[in-house]
Parts: structure tokens; C-alpha cells; sequence
């Protein structure tokens, strides 16, 4: 099989395949683009199971140049293309890429980089003097068939997010897409009709996945945006474009709300809002839900699933697997403890690239434990309340006590005068643990979050209730936009610092 070929398999000829601004392109068109850029990488001399990085904002070239690369028997890569150029180096030394596609505006700087490399991949610009040049190469390129492949070999890698260290690439193999829109067709009863815009991009998991890999697999329209996800953007692209499905984050959703944008969207023609790459907190789910008349269905997947494997589409906040996801759990574990979970799907990754151990400890016989840590429902065994990472899950003053159920009870309590919270755990001078909560006020609301923080904090059990609360102008963020809660412990120990010098 080929994992291109069977995305582009569906969709009718003269439907719409991909919008972008003023740019579109039909199924047809898309197929034989693809056919011919895979041509063109041929001609370039992209071999069977060679890497090929695509660093560049979303865009329908983008999309023809990765599908063309796994038609030619590549395994394509998306790349932030916010990346500074020496994170952009680390990622080409680890993966040692044949090919690097980029458009001309970075081609200079990639190029004058990768030149000091040990073993460079050949720079492909999609105009001007630098690189390759992909718009010849594709004018003198024949259109080429599918490229055939086992369904277990690579066709694709993926980059974790970061948000608790070093990302690591995760290989996925051609049967990546077979059932990429088993959740789209059984849960949001998605159709050939609808059209699917995501605010988060293409190199991210959440977005190739549910909006271009499900989409095309539909034969429905993907709406690509090339600008970075504000409120006023996302208010402006549906009125444009007319999506039927959102795919956005809890963070999104939220500044939508404090800058009114959500109201706007009331009628917008918008049938389901979906959420995913952070957990949903209930506040903003109801407060959307009040908002724009819609609820929000919220999901969880990770970059080695690609598809989401939990959702929940009600207000309980708890978890369920999705269409063709298997759970199970450890042996001989008590039922309502805190606990890792394996998950088995169709979308599932081969594994790491180069990391033996976090192979070993996440990956099993065709099973995925992913290092978040979950509850299983009192009464419902079979749903499960997220609790974080393994290090978000505390034990303070002998009670299980998750950082998430903090800073959800925190969020709740500053509504619209706070952009953002965490917690984390923190040991004290001597060596218990206890909770730190870093915080950023909306601007001008400073004085009104405080008040509301400490009459939140007073109401909570006493096991739960933070020692420390540091009002921060900022919490730091991975590429993608998620908390970077790898660093949380540093944030804390930065504040101590600065207030011991005041």
C-alpha cells in the first residue's frame, strides 16, 4: 500500500479538496499535483525510505509537496517553521534527512545552515537562487504512480511536543491511514459535505490527523490558514471559509471568550467544536456552551496515536476510547488508583526514533502506554478522569492530590481575569512535598484574579491548597503552544529567587 495514494483515493474529482486564502484545488487537481511532485522527488533523487522535512507554514504546496513525497516512497516529516534555525539543526543532525523542502523566503538561511552540518540534506526552495529549485523540478517532472510499500514499513514521522522535555520522533507506518477518520465519521457523523478547519498546523499531530489525513480520507474540504491562530483570525477564517468543524485548543477557546469572539460565532454554521492538546477545563466548556448555544467535545491523543484515542462529549469531564481504540490497564493495580494506561489503535506508531528506552517503556507488543496518568470513574470503571503527567500526580499530606484539579479549581474561580495557570510540585526545605501555582493575570485585571485566587484557595481542601502562587508575565510554552511543564519547576524556583531579593 501507499499511504498517499489511499488518502487521495476517496474524494471526488471536482470536489474541494484544500482551501487556502484565496487558493483552492480539487481532488483531482490534488492527485495529480501529488502525482507529479512525487515525479518531481523522484527526478531529484529521492530514494525508497528517505527522509524528507517540509518546513514551511501551511499551505496547499505544502500538502503537495509532503503527499508527493510519501507517493514517491519517502517518509515526510512536517517541521515548525517557527523553529530558529539552530533548533531547526539539531532536529536535521538527529534525523538525518535526505531533503529539506522550504519556500523561498527561508531558503538562504536554511541553506547558509545546513551547510555547516556534517552530512547537509539538499535544500529544496520552491523559487529563487538558493536550494533547488521546486518549480522546475516540477515542470520538467512526469507524473508517477504510487510508490508500493508494506503497510508496516515508515511514511511518515511525527515530533512530540516537548512539553516534558526533548522531543523525540515518532515513526508511523503506511496503515496510518487507513482509519484516520474513524472519529469524524462515528462520533461527529462527518461527511463528503463538511468542511474542516483546525487552528493548530499541520506538523502537529492534532491537526494532520483529525483535519487533513480524516478530511481527505472523507473526501471532504480542508480549510489551510498560513497565519498564526488569534481570536480575530479565527473569527475572520469562519466567516470566510464556513467550516463546519473547528479543531482548536483549550487555551484558543478561552481568549475567544475573554475578547467576545465566541458570541460572534453563534450561527456562524460551525456543527461541532472540537478540542484537543491540552485538557478542557469545564469552565470554558460551559462558558462556550452558554456563548455560542454549541457544547465542546473534547479529545486526547498523542503524537505516537496521531488520532485521538479518548473523548468525552458531555459535561462529566470524563474520558472514553474513541471508535477502534482498546484499553487496558496494569495487573494487580487497585481500580480507583492513579495509573498509566495502554492503548492499542489502528493509527498506532512503529515507534522512537533512536530512543531504546522510552521505547521499552512505552511501546509493547503493538500496545502504546503514553506517560500521562489517569482515574478510573467511581461507578464507571470503563471511563477515566485525566490527572496529568506522572509527576503531575502528588502525594501531599498522605492524599492523592492532581496539579490539573488545581489549576482547573483556580481557573474557574479567575474566569475572565486570567489568561492562564499551572501548578506543579515543589519540595520544601525540608523535603516535603507541597504545590506551587504559577499564574498570569489578564492585563488591567491583575488586582481582581488575586482576589478571586485567594477566596478559590481558601475553599480547598487543605491537602490541596498551593504554598506558593507566583504571578508570572508569562509560563513558558513548547513550539506548538502547549505548557511546557518540563520547565514549571524552574519558573517556581525563578520566582523564589526574585522575591528573596526584594
Amino acid at each position: 500500500m501507499n499511504a498517499a495514494e489511499c488518502l487521495l483515493s476517496v474524494g471526488p474529482d471536482e470536489a474541494t479538496a484544500l482551501e487556502c486564502g484565496a487558493d483552492r484545488i480539487t481532488y483531482r487537481e490534488l492527485r495529480d499535483s501529488v502525482r507529479r511532485a512525487a515525479g518531481a522527488w523522484r527526478e531529484l533523487g529521492l530514494k525508497v525510505g528517505e527522509r524528507v522535512i517540509v518546513f514551511a507554514p501551511d499551505s496547499i504546496e505544502w500538502v503537495i509537496a509532503y503527499l508527493g513525497a510519501m507517493w514517491a516512497g519517502g517518509v515526510a516529516i512536517g517541521v515548525n517553521p517557527r523553529l530558529g534555525l539552530s533548533d531547526l539543526a539539531a532536529i536535521l543532525a538527529d534525523s538525518e534527512v535526505s531533503y529539506l523542502w522550504c519556500e523561498v523566503d527561508a531558503a538562504a538561511g536554511v541553506v547558509a545552515m545546513t551547510s555547516t552540518l556534517p552530512t547537509p540534506p539538499a535544500v529544496v526552495s520552491t523559487e529563487g537562487d538558493a536550494g533547488i529549485a521546486w518549480a522546475a523540478a516540477l515542470a520538467g517532472a512526469a507524473e508517477i504512480e504510487p510508490i508500493q510499500a508494506v503497510e508496516e514499513s515508515p511514511a511518515l514521522w511525527i515530533g512530540t511536543s516537548g512539553t516534558t522535555g526533548i522531543p523525540k520522533g515518532v515513526i508511523h507506518a503506511h496503515r496510518v491511514a487507513v482509519e484516520p477518520h474513524s472519529f469524524a465519521q462515528r462520533v461527529l457523523h462527518l461527511e463528503a459535505h463538511d468542511r474542516l478547519y483546525s487552528t493548530s498546523k499541520l506538523f502537529f499531530a492534532y491537526a494532520l490527523a483529525n483535519s487533513l489525513f480524516a478530511g481527505l480520507r472523507l473526501g471532504a474540504a480542508i480549510i489551510l490558514d498560513r497565519e498564526r491562530p488569534t481570536p480575530e483570525r479565527v473569527q475572520a477564517m469562519v466567516a470566510r471559509h464556513r467550516p463546519t468543524v473547528l479543531f482548536t485548543v483549550p487555551t484558543l477557546y478561552n481568549k475567544m471568550l475573554q475578547q467576545g469572539v465566541a458570541s460572534a460565532l453563534r450561527g456562524c454554521g460551525v456543527r461541532h467544536y472540537m478540542s484537543a492538546g491540552e485538557a478542557l477545563p469545564g469552565r470554558v466548556r460551559s462558558a462556550w456552551e452558554g456563548a455560542t448555544g454549541q457544547s465542546i467535545i473534547s479529545g486526547y491523543g498523542t503524537s505516537e496515536t496521531l488520532s485521538l484515542v479518548l473523548y468525552c462529549d458531555d459535561n462529566s469531564g470524563l474520558l472514553r476510547p474513541t471508535p477502534l481504540t482498546s484499553v487496558r490497564y496494569i495487573d494487580g493495580l487497585d481500580a480507583h488508583a492513579p495509573q498509566r494506561i495502554w492503548v492499542h489503535n489502528p493509527a498506532l506508531a512503529l515507534g522512537y526514533w533512536r530512543r531504546p528506552g522510552a521505547q521499552a517503556d512505552s511501546f509493547n507488543d503493538g500496545w502504546f502506554s503514553p506517560g500521562d496518568i489517569f482515574l478510573r470513574a467511581v461507578g464507571d470503571v470503563d471511563r477515566l478522569e485525566f490527572a496529568g503527567r506522572s509527576d503531575d500526580m502528588l502525594k501531599v499530606s498522605g492524599q492523592w492530590v492532581s496539579t490539573l484539579w488545581i489549576e482547573h479549581a483556580l481557573s474557574e474561580a479567575g474566569g475572565d481575569a486570567i489568561e492562564q495557570v499551572a501548578a506543579v510540585g515543589v519540595s520544601t526545605h525540608d523535603g516535603l512535598t507541597a504545590i506551587s501555582v504559577l499564574a498570569v493575570a489578564l492585563p488591567g485585571r491583575e488586582d481582581d484574579a488575586r482576589r478571586r485566587f485567594e477566596a478559590a484557595i481558601d475553599r480547598l481542601p487543605k491537602y490541596r491548597r498551593p504554598s506558593w502562587v507566583h504571578w508570572v508575565r508569562e509560563l513558558p510554552l513548547t513550539a506548538t503552544g502547549k505548557l511546557q511543564r518540563s520547565r514549571l519547576r524552574e519558573t517556581h524556583d525563578s520566582a523564589i529567587a526574585a522575591r528573596e531579593l526584594r
